[in-house]
């Protein structure tokens, strides 16, 4: 069977949720037994995510080869249960980038260099990358943005001439929509979807599919009124209500009939979906649960899409355990400057301290006073990446002696750099400054671990060995292991060659545990990652003892 392609695009604004969308589609399918690949386009110029600031972008979510890439693509795993690759996601940046390297290598042979036909091709050269030379059986294609878009369009136009190349039959096209409520009169309004789509059809684009983001049910007058404006049949235009669980959204398109339409109209096998999975968690989701309170510190809490796979992993384990995650959002930067006893009262509420990644100097000492506060409060602690670091630096100031304990990535003097830039010449050294942060080296995606025998992350894992994905630039600096191991801190995690310290944790405490890599990217709705499980688990039974104290 030829692979199929579903593309993608959103109309009237952005945030419809193109995304969930594609990556909910990708589920019913694989439901059915097929092989699926996500893949996003994004129109804006950066290369990658890679040095975008989460306070604007978002989340950048690290796949298992190493690639930076948007939020999205971690919806796209969590939905599929798919490791995807850097394939999954291509920035206008990226594609212009390709193309100019080839011009300056005599890859074009002194030819002049056009959007159209070399922008085009190469566009559709990532398409064909992801389909794994023909062997998937359907790829769904989101295009990043609004149709009308001026950066879009050559996104589009490649969509467009794609389905002459792989066959119109092949090809399927859903449009993202808009339908605005207006409360006088009580109307929902189908006419920016109407101008919506077209802008679609003068690009030369018709689509086969509404989904229609609403606050209200569509009736049947909506329908038609669409179907006929649009150029869809009627049983083609879908309703996505708002609902409380993004995870809900397969079974409400499955119940609708959204996948039946789409392997009708592009002559896919019509088998069963084995939904069994999913509908489990949906089930568990809408139970009560309990609510327990979990203290996120970071960096970047004023935009809290830039911890959403963090966020999710909560939610994965709380649906499994029946609690519930309440997070308070505090910025790491309120926790510094203020004496210890406050820092104590702000977290007094909190039934796990969880402290995430993030780069820079920004926030470390609030970050170090949470840990310490989680510390001798006994309170559970996960430290993620940066507050893995911050983790082990509270120990080695507090307990290990060291008072000038830091990372050298906190730009200040006189310090012990407990982490520091591995893997850098003398040369690098000297001329730090002068290297582009995209070429300095980092460690990024999938690295092996192995665990330590009798520890507690060894219990979590079940297993000897295992795999996390990587995103950061320090290591753990050897010349101090003997000092802070001698506090009782266990390098419980290390590289297969005993080089590197992965992950540790804090005999004697309820739970004080911290990984340098991101569990969060690994974890799944049917799956929660056996970290952060174990963590929620050590804090509904800190809500446990705090109850009985206040009884």
């Amino acid at each position: 069977m030829a692979t199929k392609y579903v593309f993608v695009t959103g109309g009237v604004v952005s945030g419809l949720g193109k995304g969930i969308t594609a990556a909910a589609l990708g589920r019913l399918l694989k439901a059915r037994g097929l092989s699926v690949r996500n893949q996003k386009f994004d129109p804006y110029i950066n290369v990658d995510p890679a040095l975008m600031s989460p306070l604007q972008h978002g989340e950048i979510f690290v796949t298992e080869d190493g690639a930076e890439t948007d939020l999205d693509v971690g919806h796209y795993e969590r939905f599929t249960d798919i490791n995807l690759t850097g394939e999954s996601d291509i920035t206008t940046g990226r594609v212009y980038l390709n193309v100019i390297n080839r011009e300056r290598s005599g890859g074009y042979h002194g030819g002049t260099v056009q959007v159209v036909p070399h922008i085009i091709n190469e566009i559709q050269d990532h398409i064909y990358q992801v389909s794994e030379d023909n062997t998937v059986d359907v790829v769904i294609s989101e295009i990043g943005g609004t149709v009308g878009d001026i950066e879009g369009l050559p996104f589009i136009e490649a969509i467009r001439q794609f389905t002459y190349e792989v066959g119109r039959e092949n090809c399927l096209f859903i449009h993202v929509t808009l339908l605005p409520y207006v409360r006088t009169p009580g109307e929902l309004k189908t006419k920016p979807t109407q101008h919506s789509v077209q802008r679609l059809l003068s690009s030369g684009i018709q689509p086969d599919i509404l989904v229609c983001r609403t606050e209200y049910p569509l009736d049947e007058s909506v329908r038609r009124k669409l179907a006929l404006y649009c150029n869809v049949r009627m049983d083609s235009v879908f309703e996505n209500l708002d609902c409380e669980s993004v995870y809900e959204l397969p079974l409400r398109f499955e119940k609708a009939g959204f996948a039946k339409r789409i392997c009708e109209r592009l002559n896919l096998p019509q088998t069963e979906p084995d939904l069994s999975d999913w509908k489990l968690i949906i089930d568990k989701a809408k139970a009560p649960r309990r609510k327990i309170n979990i203290a996120l510190v970071g960096k970047y809490t004023v935009m809290q899409d830039a911890y959403y796979s963090v966020t999710e992993a909560l939610e994965h384990a709380g649906i499994q355990l029946g609690a519930e995650a309440v997070i308070d959002w505090i910025p790491s930067d309120d926790l510094e400057d203020i004496a210890p006893k406050e820092v104590d009262a702000r977290l007094a509420e909190a039934d796990g301290v969880l402290v995430p990644g993030g780069f820079g100097s920004r926030g470390m000492e609030g970050m170090i006073a949470a840990s310490r506060s989680a510390r001798e409060r006994n309170i559970p602690f996960l430290g993620i990446g940066l507050g893995m670091q911050m983790g082990v630096v509270d120990i080695a100031r507090e307990l290990a002696g060291l008072t000038r304990a830091h990372s050298d990535e906190s730009e200040e003097d006189d310090l012990q750099d407990v982490f520091y830039y591995a893997g850098l010449s003398d040369e690098m050294i000297k001329n730090i400054d002068s290297i582009p942060f995209c070429d300095r080296p980092m460690r990024r995606g999938s690295y092996p671990m192995v665990l330590e025998a009798g520890s507690l992350l060894r219990s979590i894992y079940g297993k000897e060995q295992t795999a996390e994905r990587h995103h950061h630039r320090r290591e753990f600096n050897p010349a101090y292991a003997a000092a802070i191991a001698s506090t009782g801190l266990r390098f419980s995690g290390m590289s297969p060659d005993g080089r590197l310290v992965e992950a540790i944790e804090l005999p004697n405490h309820p739970f004080y545990v911290g990984l340098l890599a991101h569990p969060e990217f690994k974890s799944r709705p049917t799956r929660p990652h056996p970290v952060v499980l174990a963590f929620m688990k050590k804090a509904i039974e800190q809500k446990d003892i705090r109850c009985s104290v206040t009884k």
